[in-house]
């Protein structure tokens, strides 16, 4: 790892972040390291100058992380992105890898696993543990989805998601910056392919499957 790497963490919780931190400089894998606490302040940095890697948590308290991961893709198409999940969720892998990751981790993986992965992002290449390797292979031979919600879209995700947090339609409106109309259409649209009844049913799945954060 080059003395120069220059990294970018993004997570909500100081102490995730300071671990991080310290980890990265202990190991001497990245010197120049800066935090953020939101999408916001973290879109502002990669805006204003150019970094080696971006470390994303996919929970944020303003903006979702495969959100900010489009977003930073549009902004540095080049910037190897290292996401973080306290859920090994595969269907948020998949999609973060498609989003353009580098890289899909758990939050309770050990020290060792987000030094292997920092290497070999900022390398230019991708990483990815074996046990979601394995749990991808499954998914991929089987051929079916793993769950109903994995042929949701990106946009019914987060319409569902933020269901889960018992978002009423007009505030989920603002936050994705759609119309209401368009909002109760994805919830029509959720409803059919999950086979469900009511709101109630679609804030329950969400909250059992773990897709509110």
């Amino acid at each position: 790892m080059g003395h120069k790497c220059k990294c970018l963490i993004v997570d909500d919780h100081p102490i995730f972040r300071k671990g991080i931190r310290n980890l990265l400089s202990q190991e001497a894998a990245c010197t120049a390291i800066v935090e953020a606490d939101c999408a916001a302040t973290a879109l502002a940095a990669i805006r204003r100058e150019p970094w080696d890697l971006l470390i994303l948590d996919v929970a944020l308290p303003d903006k979702h992380g495969l959100e900010v991961l489009k977003e930073v893709k549009l902004l540095r198409p080049k910037l190897p992105v290292l996401m973080l999940s306290l859920y090994p969720e595969r269907e948020f892998a998949l999609r973060a890898f498609k989003a353009g990751a580098s890289a899909y981790l758990t939050k309770d993986g050990p020290p060792s696993e987000l030094l292997s992965a920092v290497k070999e992002v900022v390398a230019g290449r991708r990483y990815i543990t074996g046990s979601l390797a394995d749990q991808l292979m499954d998914f991929l031979d089987s051929g079916q989805p793993a769950t109903p919600h994995a042929i949701l879209s990106d946009r019914e995700m987060e319409v569902l998601r933020l269901l889960g947090q018992g978002k009423r339609p007009s505030q989920i409106a603002d936050e994705m910056a759609l119309s209401v109309k368009t909002i109760s259409t994805y919830r029509a649209r959720l409803l059919e392919k999950l086979g469900l009844q009511s709101t109630a049913q679609l804030v329950r799945y969400a909250i059992e499957h773990r897709l509110t954060t």
